[in-house]
C-alpha cells in the first residue's frame, strides 16, 4: 500500500484518486460517509442505500412512485436514500445559483 497525496481546495473539496475509486468501486452519485477517529484520521465509506434495489427494479411498475419505494425500505435505508436525494438537490441548487 502506498500513500497518495491531494491538496484540499478553497471550498473544502478534494478528488478521490482514480486508482482508489476504481479499486473500492466508488461511482458517480454514490453516498459516502466520513467518520472521524480519535487519532484525527478519517474513514471514508461507500454507504449502501438499499439492500434489495435489484429486487425492486424487477418489480417496477409504471405507476411506482417514490413514496412506494421508500415504504419498502428499512428505516436506515430510508434515511440514507433521503440523505442522497438531499445532496443531489443541494448540488442542483448550487449549479442553478452559479448561472
Amino acid at each position: 500500500m502506498h500513500k497518495i497525496y491531494r491538496i484540499l481546495g478553497k471550498r473544502g473539496r478534494i478528488t478521490i484518486p482514480f486508482e482508489i475509486r476504481q479499486r473500492i468501486g466508488f461511482r458517480y452519485n454514490d453516498v459516502l460517509s466520513f467518520t472521524e477517529l480519535d487519532d484525527s484520521s478519517v474513514v471514508v465509506r461507500k454507504e449502501k442505500i438499499c439492500d434489495n434495489c435489484k429486487c425492486l427494479e424487477e418489480d417496477f411498475e409504471e405507476n411506482f412512485i417514490l413514496e412506494d419505494f421508500l415504504d419498502g425500505l428499512s428505516e436506515k435505508e430510508q434515511r440514507n436514500a433521503l440523505l442522497h436525494l438531499s445532496l443531489l438537490w443541494a448540488e442542483k441548487q448550487e449549479t442553478l445559483n452559479r448561472r
